[in-house]
């Protein structure tokens, strides 16, 4: 739920209220929950990631090894939580309801409030998880949140025009095609083009 929060002046006067976004409790699915990072998922983390390094760098940018290791993973947790604070960024992981086991990360980034109240949306699967309803019953999951947690108006996202995966994944989840960015992402060391697609919060 949304928290209103009082600015004031130097003087003490009240400037303003503005609504501040209440993202801590888990966000839970059919299939799956969602909730924040936290240093503990390491191991799991850094184990899925490696078993599905094949499956998923042809769609991301490229990694470094520090940022496999957990130096690199305890700044990763500090950034998540720096810029959920700002109101910057929201990044979640995504867990199996039965299992508890980690399945994947989705993200939602480049918030703009004002009247946008927009997010970018990003996401990721281990491989021994894909294709079995994890990531579009988390996305859903999300959408149905975005409002009443988050204030959030649209949703947007991109995905390379041949991850027809992906494509059909966003389509599923009531994303709408809206347009095509040349050279938009540099993924795997190259330029690449993207599909932009945008869906209003219902």
């Amino acid at each position: 739920m949304l928290r209103w929060q009082r600015v004031s002046s130097a003087q003490g006067k009240p400037l303003f209220l503005f609504a501040k976004p209440s993202a801590a409790a888990p966000l839970i699915g059919e299939k799956c929950y969602l909730r924040a990072p936290e240093q503990g998922d390491f191991a799991d983390w850094v184990a899925l990631r490696q078993k599905s390094r094949d499956f998923l760098e042809r769609w991301e940018p490229t990694w470094t090894a520090e940022e496999f290791s957990r130096v690199g993973f305890r700044y990763r947790i500090r950034v998540y939580n720096a810029r959920a604070l700002e109101d910057q960024a929201y990044a979640y992981f995504i867990f199996d309801s039965e299992t508890q086991a980690l399945v994947g990360g989705l993200t939602l980034s480049h918030l703009r409030r004002g009247v946008s109240q927009s997010a970018a949306l990003g996401y990721w699967i281990g491989e021994p998880y894909a294709r079995q309803g994890y990531m579009s019953d988390a996305i859903r999951t999300v959408i149905r949140e975005a409002r009443p947690r988050l204030g959030l108006h649209r949703l947007e996202a991109a995905c390379i025009p041949r991850n027809e995966a992906s494509r059909r994944l966003l389509i599923k989840c009531g994303f709408e095609p809206e347009g095509y960015a040349r050279q938009y992402v540099k993924i795997a060391g190259e330029w690449e083009d993207h599909l932009l697609f945008g869906l209003i919060v219902p």
